[in-house]
């Protein structure tokens, strides 16, 4: 990996960890996937844009097989979401087969205009939402 992808990926991890991510998570009309600690065991929430269709909530990863909540996915499929202040409980489902791109054009505009200026190495993800 290049010297530029690798800071510019640090650098908005950091931002997100530390100032966006903390202020994201108060607001109650921000969408939340909460997954479980893959070695702590304790939630975890993360703001995420993406789209209710039916049982279903997609969104796509920004930095893919590198986020945090997607290592947490794959150790842990059961997740929450909270869209619109409720909160649905389901299984997430990672997608690299899926065309990440494709899909941000079906998402909330403002969200999929930061994740493909942010991201690199975007996946798709799908929640069946059980309850």
């Amino acid at each position: 990996m290049s010297r530029c992808p690798e800071l510019k990926y640090r650098t908005v991890t950091t931002f997100q960890r530390r100032i966006g991510n903390p202020l994201l998570r108060r607001l109650p009309v921000q969408t939340l996937l909460e997954t479980t600690g893959r070695v702590s065991g304790l939630p975890r929430r993360t703001p995420v844009g993406g789209r209710l269709t039916g049982r279903e909530f997609w969104f796509v990863s920004e930095y893919g097989e590198r986020s945090q909540y997607v290592r947490n996915i794959k150790a842990d499929p059961r997740v929450r979401i909270r869209v619109r202040g409720r909160w649905y409980a389901g299984i997430a489902h990672l997608m690299p087969q899926d065309d990440a791109r494709a899909r941000l054009r079906s998402l909330p505009r403002f969200n999929s205009a930061a994740v493909r200026a942010m991201g690199a190495g975007l996946m798709t993800v799908r929640v069946d939402v059980t309850g």
